[in-house]
């Protein structure tokens, strides 16, 4: 087929999208196609929107494929099919965008013949726009970093939240990280979920140190995985567990189970092994989400940091100043003014 070729129109969630350019390579490695992409997310479905289902998702988009030029769009396009399911979110700014809603298969397809790759979603669902009802740990690799010591800060992680009676998550990044997840009860709001996930943060780099940090400021990670408690500040959006990263390889953020973290190649998670995998071997978050949480043993340890004299973490550059905020400025700057 060649670019040309008359668009398709597929049967999803029971509605007709019209997929232009179906034979479009979306992912040169081994020549998977826009259609390709449409048939992957059905093939996942079910899980997908256990998770991301009802969520407000940030679009990413290639219209010429991966590797290609992108941008990220949080508004749906003005000429939206009027079926399509909308939430209006805020920014750190103060604006406001109306936001694709996941509220079915059909509109994650509507998202792939927009030519996105990646769909991020927000801690909360459309009908509760203030409780985040997920905490995510970002396990984010320093320089000189790699995979073996990340899995290794995982399993340290949820070492630790075993001990605290906190049943936790774990799923590739589809990069080179993974991300763990806490399915909360919808009691707490966005900052929190954030408080907890400093606290916890602060704790893992206490106990072991040279192997995991919570230093905002890159300067002062040094050679350690960093947990990246600022996923869980308001408005921020994470990648979206079973969505499709935009590599020429087409690897999935895939969700796994805690005896499959030693031998796990994310690499080799992709468009063309995830659906036999998951026919395989089920769903490995599929009871856990209706497990949910709670955060409060995180909430103590942060107001006993409180108490102690520790300040708030750093947040984002493009957020307010909050309360007990440290001053945002790298060290090194802060020694030369």
């Amino acid at each position: 087929m060649s670019e040309t070729a008359e668009p398709v129109t597929v049967d999803v969630a029971g509605r007709q999208i019209t997929v232009s350019s179906p034979d479009k390579v979306f992912f040169t490695e081994r020549g998977e196609t826009k259609l390709d992409l449409v048939r992957y997310y059905e093939a996942v479905a079910g899980p997908l929107l256990s998770v991301l289902g009802n969520r407000p998702l940030m679009l990413e988009r290639y219209p010429h494929g991966a590797g290609e030029k992108s941008f990220f769009q949080k508004r749906v396009p003005k000429n939206a099919p009027s079926w399509l399911h909308t939430a209006t979110v805020s920014t750190p700014n103060g604006t406001s965008s109306d936001a694709l809603v996941a509220a079915d298969i059909a509109h994650i397809v509507w998202g792939v013949n927009l030519g996105c790759l990646g769909f991020h979603a927000w801690p909360y669902r459309a009908d509760n726009l203030e409780i985040a009802d997920e905490l995510r740990i970002d396990l984010d690799p320093s320089p000189g970093i790699g995979l073996p010591e990340v899995k290794q800060a995982a399993k340290l992680t949820k070492e630790l939240l075993d001990e605290l009676g906190i049943e936790v998550n774990v799923k590739t990044s589809g990069s080179r990280g993974l991300h763990l997840y806490v399915f909360l009860e919808p009691r707490w709001d966005s900052y929190q979920v954030r408080a907890a996930a400093v606290a916890l943060a602060r704790e893992l780099e206490r106990r072991h140190e040279d192997l995991i940090t919570a230093k905002w400021w890159k300067e002062e990670r040094g050679a350690r995985v960093f947990v990246d408690f600022n996923q869980n500040a308001p408005h921020k959006t994470v990648f979206g567990a079973w969505c499709v990263r935009p590599r020429v390889g087409a690897q999935v953020s895939t969700p796994i189970r805690w005896d499959e973290v030693d031998d796990v190649e994310p690499d080799q998670l992709t468009i063309a092994t995830v659906p036999g995998l998951l026919a395989e071997r089920g769903d490995p978050w599929a009871e856990a989400v209706g497990r949910l949480q709670t955060i409060e043993p995180l909430l103590a340890w942060s107001e006993r940091d409180m108490a102690a004299g520790l300040m708030d973490a750093p947040w984002p550059p493009v957020y307010p100043k909050q309360p007990n905020e440290p001053p945002r400025v790298a060290p090194s700057r802060a020694k030369k003014a």
